[in-house]
């Protein structure tokens, strides 16, 4: 699906971001994925303990779709796929680690009330 442009208002830079890393595990997947360089699904799978295996292969499909993240299958035995972020997908680090910074902190404050 080709995502839309955002050429109006105040604001609209966001939501192209937000196309891009919305939903609930896109973000955590490229925080991980920023960590580890090189994913394997199984890897992911077991990171994302909340996230079922069907969502996390539809959240990477989006990722990859979306040129963020590319997949790489190796047809060895046993049958291996890695997930890395492409060069465009890397320009979100900044973004990422601010969303981490930012929920650590928070987490700080919920647990000091």
């Amino acid at each position: 699906m080709k995502r839309q442009v955002f050429d109006c208002q105040p604001g609209c830079p966001v939501e192209s971001t937000l196309q891009i890393i919305s939903g609930k595990w896109k973000s955590v997947i490229l925080y991980h994925l920023l960590q580890e360089k090189v994913c394997h699904f199984g890897s992911l799978q077991r990171q994302l303990v909340n996230c079922s295996r069907r969502m996390l292969a539809l959240q990477l499909k989006k990722l990859e779709q979306d040129q963020i993240i590319e997949k790489i299958t190796y047809q060895d035995q046993p049958f291996k796929t890695e997930y890395r972020l492409t060069l465009q997908g890397q320009t979100l680090k900044p973004v990422i680690l601010a969303m981490a910074v930012w929920g650590e902190k928070y987490n700080r404050l919920q647990k000091n009330k």
